[in-house]
């Protein structure tokens, strides 16, 4: 089965038209076909496939007016008609905008530097690890391994790093709160100089206390 065959185009009313007069005109097996596509009302669309088919019948066929063979071309039939009306598109999704675009960019840069730094960190500790082991005199086997053992711990830790990195840039993850909370301090009340509580006020003198003494016995 070919893409033609899957392919289908809008029953256009012009179209429509010149389909209905083939009926009774076109061999059995095609008219079978083209039989559930001039009904009313018609279907929204037909298959490409079988206008091909009608296209090639209608070269062969000896037509008479008021048919002509002009009208049945590809070019004719698909005139004014949509290619696949029932397909749904993907969802549009629109350019960034400038400034974004450029923070884009200088994110996917400073990606891409990591992971050049990252290969350079894995390839320089097993090149370390490889040149630190025939120091000591190792044979050739533990040497290998003692340098890809150290490669694949600097690996690991370069990939964790990358994606902390990572989920940083992209707000995923945010960073910890180290500082302490501090908590609101309580302030005590203090009284203005001014302000002498009831309590606190000096006794009455002498002279002050006679007089009160002296209204209180009148």
């Amino acid at each position: 089965m070919g893409a033609d065959d899957k392919l289908a185009v809008s029953l256009e009313p012009h179209l429509l038209e010149a389909l209905v007069p083939l009926q009774g005109r076109v061999p059995p097996d095609l008219a079978a076909a083209l039989g559930p596509y001039i009904v009313d009302p018609p279907p929204r669309t037909i298959p490409y496939a079988l206008l091909h088919r009608i296209s090639q019948w209608a070269r062969t066929a000896d037509l008479s007016p008021p048919l002509e063979r002009g009208a049945y071309s590809m070019v004719s039939l698909l005139a004014g008609t949509t290619t696949s009306p029932e397909s749904k598109l993907g969802k549009y999704v629109p350019p960034l905008p400038p400034d974004e675009a450029a923070a884009q960019q200088v994110r996917d840069r400073k990606a891409i530097t990591a992971l050049f730094n990252a290969l350079l960190s894995v390839g320089g500790a097993a090149f370390a690890a490889w040149w630190a082991a025939d120091k000591t005199g190792w044979r050739n086997e533990w040497r290998v391994l003692f340098a890809l053992a150290v490669g694949t711990i600097v690996a690991l830790s370069e990939a964790v790093l990358y994606i902390i990195w990572q989920s940083r840039a992209t707000g995923k993850l945010k960073p910890l709160d180290l500082e302490p909370r501090r908590k609101p301090a309580r302030h005590k009340r203090v009284d203005a100089p001014d302000e002498v509580s009831i309590d606190e006020q000096p006794p009455p003198s002498g002279d002050l206390r006679k007089r009160i003494t002296q209204k209180e016995d009148s």
